[in-house]
């Protein structure tokens, strides 16, 4: 005949270890809850899928059409759009009126300002400490030590402006991206 186990074989919680499990996890639960929205700041959003790329964006947020960006920026002009993880890159504008193939990162090597473009000068001119880049983003007067990095510019099949990374040689100086 099969014995029924009486309640005194099971060991019982107590009130205490119930409270102290029960405080425990809600402790932990608002520290967690907490601590997400701290972990997600210091991850950087994503630039995309491998070597896509990402569509360059206008001051409004919304995409850059180049047809429509090409009517009203002339040739020569260099404009900020939201590039590669969030940064902010000039869309350059050749001289035959088309997209020049690479991006120029506006965010300066000495200390991270943004870089605003001179025309009348023909260079970038950095506001915090002097610094020139010439009219492809390499340094011409420090104190930066390095020059703006690129990005390529690409337009799609459906006329957007998209930027992806520059893993190649830099075309001013010659050598690897620092950036890369």
């Amino acid at each position: 005949m099969a014995q029924i186990s009486s309640s005194s074989d099971v060991p019982d919680m107590g009130r205490r270890q119930f409270m102290n499990l029960l405080t425990f996890g809600t402790i932990t639960g608002v520290a967690l809850g907490a601590l997400y929205p701290v972990v997600k700041y210091f991850i950087p959003p994503s630039s995309g899928g491998a070597g896509g790329g990402v569509n360059a964006k206008d001051a409004l947020g919304n995409d850059i059409i180049v047809s429509e960006y090409l009517t009203d920026h002339l040739s020569g002009d260099r404009s900020l759009a939201q590039g590669l993880k969030g940064d902010p890159t000039y869309v350059v504008v050749q001289g035959d009126g088309t997209i020049a193939n690479y991006g120029i990162n506006a965010v300066c090597t000495h200390l991270g300002c943004v870089v605003p473009w001179n025309a009348s000068e023909n260079k970038f001119m950095c506001p915090c400490h002097g610094s020139q880049y010439n009219e492809t983003g390499k340094v011409v007067r420090g104190p930066a030590p390095l020059s703006l990095a690129l990005a390529h510019a690409d337009v799609t099949e459906d006329d957007k402006l998209v930027f992806s990374t520059w893993t190649e040689t830099d075309f001013r100086t010659g050598d690897n991206p620092w950036w890369a």
